[in-house]
């Protein structure tokens, strides 16, 4: 018969405080000390309420090791309650903790996202080190309070308390914005001041910064100074490159620190495919995507959704689905981006097929992007009636989502598509918002469109109202005069625009073959092929103009004559990169251009051309929406 059959106790049933106490008091035993009851205990993270107890039972005894023990427990197992009595038995039994003590409490406190009992706490301690500063201006960034956390840094520099590394990689995250930026830098000198500089999270932290700002070169140039990097600093260089849409840097970037040995996580890989939806560059994206699978990336849904995003981008909406119906887990991110992909495309078919399958679903709800993903396809498809139905319902409250001022948008695109342009600037005038840019800029491209004049005016001139620097406006209002005949209203576009210092952003387009990318500019003079491509052009105008091709001089905002805009049109740069894949691209192979800008009415007729003469598919992107040519017609049915 063992010790427990005879005090009649059993192990499994009875707590561990009972089986101590008659164990040390009936054989015979040495008392375990309290302290290592309390560690016995709360070892256990079962038994976290029996280690409480105890510490009830010590009262006055309690002492720094046994609340060290509890609190450490709770922080692991981010017990709110049990953490709370801890702090509450050292105000009832008046232990005062030492510094160390007092931060972890607040760190506590932290870990249960219970910000204002941390900063309490931090209040309330006599004296405070580096630590406790830093503990709770770190807490406040990774939360997003990034004021609250600049002027914790500036109370601990006033205290007298110095930065050390993780204060400065802490405080440089909530640097954002123009004060944030301002006060950041002033931080960079102190780092500099105090050597901390090519400290590895001190440098991430402020070439993050910088990045976020918009300074990528200064982001650069403290990366290339880092004596050693790690992953966090190459992804957040990445990242940076990709944010500011500089992706074709991002891409040599990441192909230069892979030679380098570089490891990724999923956090690099999402970044770079933001860059590869950028280029749309599929033969690139497809070879990161084969780098996640034999790696064995794990499969994170934010990863997912870059992925989706990316092939929708590059055109390739089977691959898109593909990975959209492997997420076991789906977010609204991951259905809004296989919606906006349909959308783009104007294959609203399958946009309203999978908003249903969303709802039936019902494991995600709709949300505001959601609707303005259909309602986008809607437009982009020419069905404003569709489009209309999805918007009242909104209205109505039939859906739990309250139209915003992208929704309203999104109908005077409907309207605007259909040619219905005074009923868009009346919808526009009812609007419970005052309307934004967006707004009158798609009223404004119906009017050209349909050559309303009158309106187009009233809709340029609000624009010029609410972005003065914003030359799309000036060169759209300039559009419309044109395509009327008004040349003294566009050479006064054109004074304006210099009286401003307004600059149009230069028109480039590329394509992809054998993952390299050739970019064209209007009248390009760089491209190593420059003579041969300018040669192909002007062939292909005169094939076309065979088959029936008649080129839209209206889309040529100069005073010149006829002649000398046929030319100024063949010098753009959609045709040179369409003519430049016929080509290089193999025989039968698709055409896929790229344009930062939305693609003239000119072009798009030539690509139509192009399909139809050469039996080849034709895709184009501009910054708006995808055109899938074939057979020389178009997806968009002309809409866009």
């Amino acid at each position: 018969m063992n010790l427990f059959q005879k005090l009649h106790l059993n192990p499994k049933k009875h707590s561990p405080l009972l089986l101590i106490h008659h164990l040390t008091t009936l054989s015979n035993l040495p008392p375990n000390p309290p302290l290592q009851l309390l560690k016995a205990l709360s070892s256990n993270g079962q038994q976290l309420k029996q280690a409480l107890l105890q510490m009830e039972l010590q009262g006055l005894q309690m002492n720094f090791e046994g609340y060290d023990t509890l609190l450490n427990t709770c922080i692991t197992q981010k017990a709110y309650r049990e953490g709370q009595r801890v702090h509450a038995h050292m105000i009832k039994t008046r232990y005062l903790p030492p510094v160390y003590l007092g931060t972890r409490l607040l760190i506590f406190y932290n870990k249960c996202d219970r910000l204002i009992e941390a900063r309490r706490v931090l209040d309330g301690m006599p004296e405070r080190n580096v630590v406790s500063w830093t503990a709770m201006i770190s807490a406040c960034s990774q939360k997003g309070f990034a004021t609250e956390a600049l002027l914790l840094f500036l109370q601990m520099l006033r205290s007298g308390v110095e930065a050390n590394e993780f204060t400065f990689a802490s405080v440089l995250t909530s640097c954002i914005g123009g004060f944030g930026f301002e006060l950041g830098k002033q931080i960079h000198s102190m780092i500099i001041k105090n050597a901390y500089e090519s400290h590895i999270f001190v440098g991430s932290s402020l070439l993050d910064m910088y990045a976020k700002s918009g300074k990528i070169h200064e982001a650069r140039r403290i990366f290339e100074c880092l004596p050693e990097r790690d992953i966090v600093s190459c992804t957040a260089i990445i990242s940076g490159y990709a944010q500011l849409s500089l992706d074709e840097e991002a891409l040599e970037l990441f192909r230069r620190l892979q030679m380098e040995g570089m490891s990724s996580n999923y956090v690099t890989y999402t970044s770079i495919l933001t860059a590869l939806s950028g280029l749309a560059s599929s033969g690139h994206g497809k070879q990161v995507h084969n780098h996640v699978l034999r790696r064995q990336v794990p499969s994170y849904v934010v990863l997912q959704n870059s992925l989706i995003d990316m092939y929708s981008k590059c055109g390739n909406l089977t691959y898109a689905r593909r990975v959209f119906d492997k997420i076991p887990d789906r977010t609204s991110i991951s259905w809004n981006a296989m919606l906006v992909g349909y959308s783009k495309h104007g294959m609203v078919k399958e946009v309203v097929d999978l908003f249903k399958l969303m709802r039936e679903d019902n494991k995600v709800k709709p949300d505001s992007v959601t609707l303005l993903a259909v309602l986008s396809g809607c437009s982009h498809a020419g069905m404003e009636n569709m489009g209309l139905n999805f918007f009242y319902e909104m209205v109505n409250g039939e859906n739990g989502i309250k139209p915003e001022m992208e929704h309203y948008g999104c109908v005077v695109d409907l309207f605007g598509r259909a040619g219905r342009i005074k009923e868009a600037l009346e919808f526009i005038k009812n609007m419970p918002f005052e309307p934004s840019a967006a707004v009158w800029g798609s009223l404004l491209g119906a009017c050209k469109v349909y050559s309303n004049v009158d309106i187009g005016e009233i809709a340029g001139q609000r624009l010029l109202k609410i972005e003065p620097e914003n030359a799309g406006n000036y060169v759209s209002l300039s559009n419309l005069y044109a395509s009327s005949g008004r040349w003294e209203d566009v050479n006064k576009m054109r004074e304006m625009m210099q009286k401003k210092d307004v600059i149009k952003d230069p028109g480039k387009s590329w394509i992809e073959l054998d993952r390299i990318l050739h970019t064209f500019h209007a009248t390009d003079r760089s491209h190593p092929r420059r003579v041969e491509v300018n040669e192909k052009v002007k062939e292909l105008s005169i094939k076309f103009k065979e088959a029936g091709y008649i080129p839209d001089l209206s889309c040529v905002l100069y005073d010149v004559d006829d002649e000398q805009k046929e030319k100024v049109l063949l010098g753009h740069s959609e045709k040179l990169a369409m003519a430049f894949g016929l080509i290089a691209a193999p025989e039968k192979f698709p055409i896929r251009v790229i344009k930062n800008l939305r693609i003239c009415p000119d072009c798009h007729n030539f690509a139509k051309f192009m399909s139809k003469v050469f039996a080849r598919e034709v895709s184009l992107r501009d910054k708006n929406r995808f055109h899938h040519i074939v057979g020389g017609n178009c997806s968009c049915g002309d809409h866009w």
